[in-house]
């Protein structure tokens, strides 16, 4: 096996927020051979895909954003169109166009071990070569749709909340939205007012605390155009989240303060005490995801509103049924059910040594060392993979998983190696710190919560344990440990 003669070729798959943060790293270290795969006809991603109404951030766009690049923006919390506008922007900015190719989908991945590169498949049966993938196809890209009986029957229009049809009129409608989730939050809002009836299912209520989202004032947006001003913004940011997650210890003053916060938002803001007892939940703060939202609770008080707390149960051709056997009739269905989160590379099958896929080797437990790499799988990196989410700000979770990958290749290009691969020993040892923080600090383990984070092996796979500055330093240091190469 020789040694490899010129810089490796490298396949992005995913132009979202994490596959232009890759594009972005390797450019920085002058690595310029590298092609991005993007499924659909732009780039952002999650970001491409929701367009529902109301679809906005719930982190300030100062912290959702990357660190390398000044961005004027508009708002304390941006909105779906600003935020695929930041993308087009980044694109642009780097010039990276030219590296895309979009509406292209990317089948599987297959390791060639004589020639040590993979063999990417497209649907027209076409294979490209690359020397390494980095996927970049985020975590919350596959919706899960529920399995009731008789959906299929139902005579309206439905559709998931990531697949919203665009024109969509819903003017003088009976709608139903299944889900209290931070999507359901932005979407009742915003639609409360246009429609005749809306009845809002909650299988199990939520800590919501108001997101104070608003237009920056013409002064702020001058002030925070100043590179220096906006990074001390965005630390800023980060350290109050470092507060805010000391509530995540059961028995910490943090966690008691955040429920009183909570409770006294459910109460400053809902006018019915029934409704308030329905809104108000059993479990820690920090059991699921914590939502901001400003408009939900009002629209909850709104006559032509109704939540319904239980769980949809079947359909009917014109309504819907819930757990206690009431059918409601409706004329639209919009399902705010969320993502298949631990279905990691769902749409990708990659097979590394010995042609064994990696759906294979997780069983329904998906690891990765750094949440980046596997071993078996030489030259193959994945962003937002398990338990990276969290930190804050996930644009910064990026970051750093893309610094890895950027690193590593420009290390095969120095010592002219063919092959990078993951210590097993490393990967078992990280996985095995994660599971010890989770269940040691995360309020996410009690059992009386359901939330996205636990695979069928009933791991926590999905959330990082930890706030982004310990993310940040293990990232710097442990690649040095967990890596090998060879020629």
């Amino acid at each position: 096996m020789t040694r490899r003669s010129s810089s490796p070729r490298v396949a992005i798959i995913g132009c979202g927020l994490g596959g232009i943060a890759t594009a972005v790293k390797l450019k920085k270290k002058g690595l310029t051979r590298f092609t991005v795969f993007e499924q659909s006809d732009g780039p952002g991603g999650t970001w491409w895909d929701n367009r529902y109404p109301g679809c906005e951030v719930d982190i300030a766009s100062h912290a959702y954003s990357f660190s390398f690049l000044t961005y004027d923006w508009t708002r304390t919390h941006a909105r779906q169109p600003e935020l695929q506008a930041y993308a087009e922007h980044v694109l642009d900015r780097f010039d990276l166009r030219r590296h895309c190719r979009f509406g292209v989908r990317v089948e599987s991945a297959t390791w060639d071990e004589a020639n040590s590169r993979y063999d990417l498949l497209f649907p027209n049966g076409e294979i490209e070569r690359f020397d390494v993938v980095i996927s970049c196809l985020g975590l919350l890209n596959q919706p899960r749709y529920p399995d009731w009986p008789g959906l299929d029957g139902f005579e309206g229009p439905r559709f998931h909340t990531a697949r919203w049809p665009a024109g969509h009129d819903l003017t003088g409608k009976r709608v139903a939205v299944v889900g209290t989730g931070s999507t359901a939050t932005q979407v009742v809002p915003a639609i409360a007012e246009e429609v005749e009836k809306l009845y809002v299912f909650q299988r199990q209520p939520g800590w919501i605390l108001p997101k104070g989202e608003r237009d920056f004032t013409p002064r702020e947006r001058a002030m925070y155009r100043v590179p220096l001003i906006q990074k001390l913004r965005r630390l800023r940011l980060f350290y109050q989240f470092r507060q805010m997650y000391k509530g995540y210890d059961l028995h910490g003053e943090r966690q008691r303060q955040n429920l009183r916060a909570c409770r006294a938002y459910i109460d400053s803001t809902i006018e019915d005490p029934d409704l308030r007892a329905a809104l108000t939940p059993d479990y820690p703060w920090g059991c699921k995801r914590p939502v901001l939202a400003t408009g939900f609770y009002p629209a909850l008080n709104r006559p032509n509103v109704d939540l319904v707390p239980h769980a949809v149960t079947r359909m009917t051709p014109k309504g819907i049924i819930d757990a206690t056997g009431t059918e409601r009739e409706i004329d639209v269905l919009i399902m705010a059910t969320g993502f298949r989160a631990t279905k990691y590379l769902a749409s990708l099958d990659v097979r590394g040594v010995g042609g064994i896929s990696v759906h294979d080797t997780w069983k329904d437990d998906p690891r990765a060392f750094l949440g980046i790499t596997v071993p078996g799988y030489p030259n193959f990196f994945m962003l937002y993979g398990p338990n990276t989410n969290g930190g804050f700000s996930i644009i910064a979770q990026l970051e750093r998983q893309a610094e890895v990958a950027a690193r590593m290749v420009a290390r095969m290009r120095r010592k002219r190696l063919r092959v990078v691969d993951t210590r097993p020993g490393a990967a078992e040892r990280w996985v095995d710190w994660v599971d010890t923080q989770l269940h040691r600090h995360a309020s996410a383990m009690e059992a009386n919560c359901t939330n996205y984070y636990h695979a069928e092996s009933g791991r926590n796979v999905t959330q990082w344990p930890k706030p982004h500055g310990e993310y940040y330093l293990l990232t710097k240091a442990l690649p040095f440990l967990g890596f090998t190469g060879r020629r």
